[in-house]
């Protein structure tokens, strides 16, 4: 075993490092300590559990989006977060997994949610709604980025086309073509726009000139 004192950010590469060759489900103590070369114990000492491992790598994930340069004006901001966001989850095998399967309240997460709540405040959004759009956002695009990420991607859009080019579902057929016309980029940010669209209408029509300041 190696002699050299092992640090966390060791563990977090390694796990990192395991993540991309082979998956989340790749990743365990065990799998970190012996592509380090080190005792069980040493990682679990700088980790503790598993869960924390991935808590701690999906902060990691998180710091690679940068917020320098940012649109000022806060909805185009908005949307900027969002797609540096997925674009770091991207980077990453099974990167929207890791972060959806985990509970994360660290620097590098806190960082980006606050941004993204500053963004929406300066949109003159009452707290409740700003919170609300926030989190419809974020799990839109973690949800978005785990389909775009998933293994079967290919393999279910080609069966599904031929289920659904039957007399069995009638509307389906209708839009079949059209339901292939967009990639990921074309859906998330007709995804993002919608959503936040949706929410100025929302709270224009129920709480009329609260937004006066937009």
């Amino acid at each position: 075993m190696g002699s050299t004192r092992t640090t966390q950010s060791d563990v977090i590469q390694a796990a990192l490092n395991i993540l991309n060759e082979s998956g989340l489900e790749a990743v365990t103590l065990r799998a970190v300590a012996k592509r380090l070369g080190v005792y069980l114990n040493t990682v679990s000492w700088q980790v503790k559990t598993k869960s924390r491992l991935i808590e701690l790598m999906a902060d990691t994930i998180f710091s690679e989006l940068s917020l320098d340069e940012l649109p000022e004006q806060p909805e185009e901001r908005t949307k900027e977060i969002l797609r540096r966001l997925r674009s770091v989850l991207l980077t990453h095998r099974d990167g929207a997994k890791l972060v959806t399967g985990t509970t994360v309240y660290e620097t590098n997460t806190l960082r980006i949610g606050d941004a993204i709540i500053s963004a929406l405040l300066q949109l003159h959004l009452p707290h409740r709604e700003a919170v609300r759009i926030f989190w419809t956002l974020a799990y839109f695009t973690f949800g978005l980025v785990q389909e775009e990420q998933g293994d079967s991607v290919a393999y279910s859009d080609s069966k599904l086309q031929k289920t659904l080019a039957t007399d069995e579902y009638p509307a389906f057929s209708r839009v079949l073509t059209s339901m292939y016309e967009d990639s990921f980029d074309d859906r998330f940010e007709y995804g993002i726009h919608c959503v936040l669209t949706g929410a100025f209408q929302l709270v224009d029509n129920n709480e009329p000139g609260i937004r006066k300041g937009k």
